[in-house]
């Protein structure tokens, strides 16, 4: 099997626009949520938006105009990792280069943006764009035609575990030898008052809208829900010969992956953590290794009741370490489609800082989350073997394990 190695990371976060300065908020635990205008009216008021972002600015009046704003995220961090990469598409065969990407869902500004449009005007006054805005496989065209990708080409979308899942498909086709390169992560913008309001009439969302700062609280006792965000991460991913041969220099390999389903309920995870565990259980022995090897795990920890007491049974349950355990949520919020890929891109650099970014809000831990959290600071760790693990609505659980290069 071809080891898969990370080249290059991009990412746009609500800590911040590039990788080093969404890695920067995260570490210093800087909560971002905040009240959201464009939410007012709905039950939740609060999200974390990505700051500054400015897409013409950034990709062109093209772009801008042309592009719902989960496709501009998912360009911006494609071309920043191809650039940390050092790889120039005009010179690579793009037969060779493949292309996965996780989304949870439609563009949802332009969705329903253009269904105002058609109620209040009429249908003459839908955008042309419309479809190519809106449909998952928007985020994929405007990064292939940008770069010359002529192998595989993907959208994956195991709800807030697409971004994992991708990744770990990219691998495969490292794996398998059906690619030199893939540019693999995931992105999400849906921060609109109809996926709003339909995750806080699940009950999902953290009512907090009082203090927007401290809404986030991965694994704390006090806990009420997620805070929605959005974002992209792309990792570049090279065969490790493939790297080699340009005299790349490695942030991280790409080890091994586990998938499973709970089969469970649509929306909550199976409270006995039977297949989370499990998935945690593939991705080791894909990797080769073994329970007791793990230094760190960046946990899908959203803030919920549910999922946070079930991830930390997965892992006691899988990891017979005791590995030090984040979850960047506190920071970002839950950037849907796009977690699993910024979860990631943050483990990569964990282990080429050597470390470990705080838990934002953790201010008393859960005593039924019996797990060495990180909080208040970034900690120093040398980190050989680490998991960035996602847990998704109806039942997906997905796990990669990174390893120092």
């Amino acid at each position: 099997m071809i080891r898969a190695v990370v080249t290059g990371v991009g990412m746009v976060t609500p800590a911040g626009v590039g990788a080093e300065a969404s890695w920067a908020g995260i570490c210093a635990g800087r909560p971002t949520a905040k009240a959201d205008p464009e939410l007012a009216g709905s039950p939740v008021g609060i999200s974390c938006r990505v700051p500054g972002f400015d897409p013409e600015a950034l990709l062109g009046a093209g772009p801008a105009h042309r592009l719902d704003r989960v496709s501009q995220f998912a360009l911006a961090a494609a071309r920043e990792a191809v650039a940390k990469a050092g790889l120039d598409h005009r010179d690579w065969d793009g037969t060779r280069v493949g292309l996965v990407l996780g989304v949870g869902g439609w563009g949802a500004n332009t969705l329903e943006t253009q269904h105002r449009r058609l109620l209040d005007l009429g249908p003459a006054k839908v955008s042309p764009y419309f479809l190519p805005m809106a449909l998952p496989t928007g985020v994929i065209a405007p990064i292939a035609i940008e770069f010359g990708v002529h192998g595989p080409t993907h959208v994956v979308c195991t709800a807030c575990a697409s971004g994992t899942s991708a990744i770990g498909q990219a691998r495969l086709l490292i794996a398998t030898g059906a690619c030199d390169l893939v540019l693999a992560g995931g992105c999400e913008a849906s921060l609109t008052p109809l996926i709003s309001t339909g995750f806080a009439r699940m009950g999902a969302l953290s009512r907090r809208n009082g203090d927007p700062a401290g809404a986030s609280r991965p694994f704390d006792a006090d806990r009420d829900g997620f805070v929605l965000g959005e974002g992209a991460a792309v990792l570049v991913l090279e065969a490790e010969e493939h790297a080699r041969s340009r005299r790349a220099r490695p942030l991280a390999a790409v080890a091994g992956f586990g998938a499973t389903n709970d089969a469970y309920h649509v929306a909550a995870p199976d409270p006995a953590a039977t297949m989370a565990t499990a998935a945690i259980r593939r991705a080791l022995a894909d990797a080769g290794a073994s329970a007791g090897e793990v230094d760190h795990v960046n946990a899908h920890g959203t803030g919920t009741r549910l999922n946070d007491g079930t991830e930390a049974l997965a892992i006691r349950s899988a990891v017979r370490s005791t590995p030090s355990v984040t979850s960047v949520k506190g920071v970002t919020g839950h950037p849907l489609g796009a977690a699993g890929a910024i979860e990631a891109a943050c483990t990569v650099l964990a282990i080429r800082d050597g470390l470990v970014p705080p838990t934002a809000n953790l201010e008393r831990l859960d005593p039924e989350i019996d797990l060495d959290v990180v909080t208040g600071r970034a900690r120093p760790q040398r980190i050989e073997l680490a998991l960035s693990q996602s847990l998704g609505f109806a039942g997906h659980n997905a796990v990669l394990a990174f390893t120092s290069p």
